[in-house]
């Protein structure tokens, strides 16, 4: 177990690092001049010229790139062009805000797949798993911009859209998770507040995921359900409830889990759409923003994060598959 774990940590540069070169290369290939976002139209061509220089747009590709990594390496993820501040310090403000809407996202699809789909396999044929499997299916297709609309327009006067905390409630945060600060300071009131702004949103953003897991943890269990041990169980005498959740359901966990990575991977990567919509000061609209304007430090910055956090979260479902299964070993 230990070789595997540093071996994966081993090889977790050269798969970021070939993230930071596809990015961008291909930020690079988007149409449209940073100097134009920089200085705008009616600039002269001297002024320019003197920002190309400045931020090395008029060197070749390859050697900008390396310019990139050599401040990469020493963990400098560069100014923005535009709005002239620090990426790191903007990206620290506003990923815990995506984690924490991931989070709560990820926690509606866990409690609302994983019952939709053992209940399905349970009752496989009957109404509850006609009913399960339709929700599924409506989560599936339903686009996560649409849904967030309509759950604006049909609940927006009970829960909250957007959040964004006054400054002068914390001029100093803790964390930076905003309900976990809240709780820490004894502001049970602005936790109240600020859960009533995220439910909207994660339930937008959970929504695939959820339809996803109740597919996916129906299939695992069917195939569980029909094995000649759980059989057994049963015909010792063991509770419906015990055969399923702890025999059943164990076994059929690893596809599982493998799925909630990966899942966790696509709510961070996938939030843009529902920040977008839902006004959330995360990564998604920081993304969105830097692409309009061009910011090339901001999108290699933001996506490098992402895809590092992406990473380690892969690393750990592998991890957690010899905790699952003791028949699991890594050579």
């Amino acid at each position: 177990m230990t070789y595997y774990v540093l071996r994966r940590l081993l090889f977790l540069p050269v798969v970021l690092f070939s993230v930071s070169f596809v990015v961008f290369v291909l930020i690079h290939a988007v149409p449209g001049d940073p100097v134009t976002n920089i200085v705008g139209d009616k600039a002269t061509t001297q002024v320019r010229e003197e920002v190309r220089r400045k931020h090395g747009f008029d060197r070749p590709v390859l050697v900008q790139y390396g310019m990139y990594l050599g401040r990469l390496v020493r963990g400098d993820l560069g100014q923005s062009y535009k709005r002239d501040e620090d990426v790191s310090r903007e990206i620290a403000r506003r990923l815990p805000s995506t984690i924490e809407l991931a989070f709560a996202a990820m926690a509606i699809a866990l409690a609302g797949g994983l019952s939709l789909g053992v209940l399905s396999a349970v009752r496989k044929g009957g109404w509850i798993d006609t009913l399960s499997m339709t929700v599924a299916l409506a989560g599936v297709s339903v686009p996560v911009f649409w849904l967030g609309l309509l759950l604006i327009l049909s609940l927006g006067g009970v829960f909250a859209t957007g959040w964004e905390i006054n400054p002068r409630y914390f001029p100093e945060r803790i964390t930076g998770f905003l309900l976990l600060d809240t709780v820490l300071r004894g502001e049970f009131r602005m936790f109240l507040d600020a859960l009533r702004h995220l439910v909207l949103p994660a339930v937008a953003l959970g929504s695939i995921p959820l339809a996803m897991t109740a597919r996916i943890t129906r299939a695992a269990m069917l195939e569980v359900l029909g094995s000649d041990y759980i059989r057994t169980a049963r015909a010792k005498g063991l509770t419906p409830w015990r055969t399923v959740m702890w025999h059943a359901f164990r076994n059929a966990a690893i596809p599982i889990v493998t799925l909630v990575g990966l899942e966790f991977g696509y709510l961070l990567g996938g939030a843009v759409l529902t920040e977008t919509v839902f006004s959330w000061p995360g990564m998604g609209t920081y993304i969105l923003q830097s692409v309009g304007d061009r910011e090339y430090n901001a999108i290699g910055g933001a996506v490098f994060v992402l895809s590092t956090v992406f990473v380690l979260v892969n690393l750990a479902v592998d991890i957690l598959y010899a905790f699952i299964d003791p028949r699991v070993r890594y050579g």
